[in-house]
């Protein structure tokens, strides 16, 4: 509705955002930690491998980055959408149901993946690393873009320089940061060591924009989204 200038958001928001025309654009992406988000089980499962999904209900957040992460978990099963039961779950209900074990699996990301693992004994079934590398984004509303063109400019150089600053003061960051998300320095500590080194945040290269044309084009093969969408149109120098 235009109350927010600028946004962090994961590979699929943006892609379920634009297809309902939602006037935002691509400022700039990094690197997604590849094990910050994965499919997990409870400790007593009988759940042993991916295959093993089909029939299942499956909780995720619909429209999240672990959407997609869910999709690409079923093809490499060999299974569809049509295989599992999808149980759309913001984290929060998603966890009482999997405490409950209400569901047979849940795919979710950081922190709450971390918080699963250690308090409800949750058990990684697969996880990003299986699969190739996929970014997360920086958006901005078009017309704050346009009304100050430097301002994304400058918006991208100071926070290169806190994730800098982050790498150089590693116990202040993780105090800061559990405060943030609410959790203890343990669960902000794990969260944190799985961050790439090179957190550099970048304006949108082709091939960038290519692998995130392949998701969207996925969704709408399979019927996620109801039209086409072209993302070079969506990238903030268009």
């Amino acid at each position: 509705v235009g109350a927010i200038d600028l946004g962090f958001v994961g590979n699929t928001p943006p892609i379920f955002s634009h297809s309902a025309g939602k006037n935002i654009r691509y400022a700039a992406y990094e690197a997604v930690p590849i094990t910050s988000q994965a499919l997990v089980i409870a400790e007593n499962s009988p759940i042993k491998t991916i295959a093993d999904l089909k029939g299942r209900k499956i909780a995720v957040q619909k429209g999240s980055s672990s959407h997609e992460l869910l999709g690409k978990i079923l093809e490499k099963a060999g299974l569809t959408w049509a295989d599992i039961t999808p149980v759309w779950l913001p984290p929060a209900d998603a966890r009482a149901a999997f405490d409950q074990q209400a569901i047979d699996a849940w795919v979710i990301w950081d922190p709450f993946l971390s918080v699963a693992e250690r308090d409800a004994k949750a058990k990684v079934l697969i996880d990003g690393s299986s699969f190739a590398a996929t970014y997360q984004y920086y958006i901005a509303n078009s017309k704050f873009a346009l009304a100050h063109p430097d301002a994304i400019g400058k918006f991208i150089t100071a926070t290169n320089q806190a994730n800098q600053w982050m790498l150089q003061h590693p116990e202040p960051t993780v105090k800061s940061y559990a405060q943030a998300i609410g959790q203890d320095q343990q669960i902000a500590a794990q969260a944190l060591a799985k961050r790439p080194k090179d957190i550099t945040i970048r304006t949108l290269t082709a091939d960038i924009a290519d692998s995130q044309q392949k998701i969207a084009d996925s969704f709408y093969q399979q019927n996620l989204i109801p039209n086409q969408i072209t993302i070079k149109n969506a990238l903030l120098s268009q």
